[in-house]
């Protein structure tokens, strides 16, 4: 069975963008850059990874990437139709009437149902959720690993990393890197099944 990681960056008050979806205020650097560039291409959209030349590196964690409409909009309002090129691109949404890209799936599927489909396929390598927080809150059960870029920022309001009801779910700190931008990335696996 494939895995599902929730790869995020995060504010010290725990919002993964600003209350209009800014993400300009995490701070950047060579050195974290450099990390990105090596350990995360995977997870980076296609502008990132031409800026960063890793452009043609081959996949070697995910191939798939699961998001929700408004974490797939802003790319396509700078007319990225396709964000993750690399990756099969599939996008929650209840509004968006049909795919602008034939390489992307835009599905009204319920999304636990439909993760679990993609989970259930034959491959060496896992599913990124992208985001949101509402759909990583419902998805939270099916979320097996946590990549967490924790920035050393306060945003006081803004988009947060969950929107579930409470309930407490347990995962195990299994890597810290931090980096000279003050940004520590924390890896987390699921602790009970």
């Amino acid at each position: 069975m494939r895995t599902m990681t929730y790869y995020i960056g995060l504010t010290l008050d725990g919002f993964i963008a600003g209350p209009d979806d800014e993400v300009d205020f995490f701070p950047m650097s060579d050195d974290f850059m450099g990390f990105m560039a090596t350990e995360c291409a995977d997870a980076l959209p296609v502008q990132a990874r031409e800026a960063l030349g890793v452009a043609d590196t081959p996949l070697t964690t995910y191939d798939t990437v699961v998001m929700g409409r408004r974490t797939y909009d802003p790319g396509l309002a700078l007319g990225l139709t396709d964000p993750y090129a690399h990756l099969r691109t599939v996008v929650f949404s209840r509004s968006l009437a049909e795919s602008p890209d034939p390489k992307v799936e835009v599905t009204t599927a319920d999304p636990v149902t439909r993760v679990r489909e993609l989970k259930a396929e034959e491959s060496p390598l896992g599913i990124y959720l992208a985001g949101g927080g509402v759909l990583a809150g419902q998805l939270l059960d099916e979320i097996d690993r946590m990549v967490v870029k924790k920035y050393p920022v306060v945003a006081g309001t803004g988009v947060p990393a969950f929107t579930a009801a409470f309930r407490p779910t347990a995962f195990a700190l299994d890597d810290v890197a931090t980096f000279d931008n003050g940004c520590a990335v924390l890896t987390y696996h699921r602790a009970i099944r």
